[in-house]
């Protein structure tokens, strides 16, 4: 039995899983099948990687040597494989996003970058079930997002690359008499009645009613709903919501700043270190930077905050 590329990628996943329970599941092996490749690959390479500790499994001096070797070669590898090769006819591009504004720049930049593509997209609720979409191989590029203190889980295969981190504003019907006010503060929306999207794996609500408790404050949660039902309910002004500071300005709704800026989203790019992105990292990252741009002018609210006139 040879050495070959795949064993390195195993090394590599035990090494920064530190488990070998944790390193099965991201390579999606039962674990009595993941140490039995170890031993073999460890026969092969002729000594131990590694020595099982309290907290999992840790590397030996010669894991080390081997891990730095695998580590300066797997790159070149992949930049073999996907960097260098000609792009095949009808190649499919399958891109996942949240509700965010970085989709439509994406898709014009892969259309004229990557015409012969054939680029698919789909939509999930949760950053957590995209990224888990990404690491096995259904998506090749996802558009996610977190909050300070519930950032999304790291994953070995999976590289996320922050695009753009902003404030979440508050929303309400133009008829409600916090719109007229240049900003409101979080004492002025714990004292309405809410519309909030339910809990989900993503954990964005449990940051807002986080903020609200650290302040002393309670959301008032009345209805318990999302998507275009949230907007609905807070148009025909039954309580008021978060958004994104980038979210689009529809009539009938007021986009107002929150004193101080206690709440805030961070937008990222989600692929595969094995995937085709990982070769133009530097553009995708880019392009999304000037979508995200774009959007920032989406509202009348966002360009009177990240640009104040002097």
């Amino acid at each position: 039995m040879d050495l070959e590329i795949r064993h390195l990628r195993v090394i590599c996943a035990i090494a920064e899983s530190g488990s070998l329970t944790r390193a099965a599941k991201t390579l999606r092996l039962s674990q009595p099948g993941l140490t039995a490749q170890l031993r073999r690959i460890e026969t092969m390479l002729g000594g131990t990687l590694f020595e099982r500790a309290p907290q999992g499994v840790r590397p030996t001096a010669f894991g080390e040597l081997v891990l730095a070797r695998s580590r300066a070669v797997l790159p070149a590898i992949d930049d073999l494989v996907f960097g260098l090769r000609a792009p095949a006819p009808n190649r499919a591009l399958r891109i996942g996003t949240v509700n965010a504004p970085l989709l439509a720049g994406l898709l014009t930049w892969l259309d004229a970058a990557q015409p012969e593509a054939v680029v698919t997209t789909v939509t999930r609720g949760a950053s957590t079930r995209l990224v888990e979409l990404v690491e096995a191989a259904q998506l090749e590029l996802a558009v996610v997002g977190d909050c300070p203190g519930f950032e999304l889980a790291a994953r070995p295969s999976v590289v996320m690359q922050p695009v753009a981190t902003e404030p979440v504003f508050a929303m309400m019907a133009v008829g409600h008499p916090l719109a007229a006010r240049t900003e409101v503060t979080l004492a002025e929306l714990a004292a309405e009645d809410w519309i909030a999207p339910p809990p989900d794996d993503d954990r964005i609500r449990e940051y807002w009613a986080t903020i609200f408790h650290e302040a002393g404050l309670t959301m008032r949660v009345r209805h318990e709903v999302e998507g275009p039902v949230l907007l609905d309910l807070v148009l025909a002004g039954r309580g008021v919501s978060l958004c994104q500071a980038t979210s689009r300005q529809l009539p009938g709704l007021a986009i107002k700043p929150i004193a101080g800026n206690p709440l805030w989203y961070r937008h990222l790019l989600a692929w595969h270190r094995d995937g085709p992105f990982t070769a133009v990292a530097a553009e995708v990252i880019e392009h999304a930077r000037r979508a995200y741009d774009e959007a920032s002018r989406r509202n009348d609210a966002y360009p009177a905050w990240r640009w104040p006139r002097s």
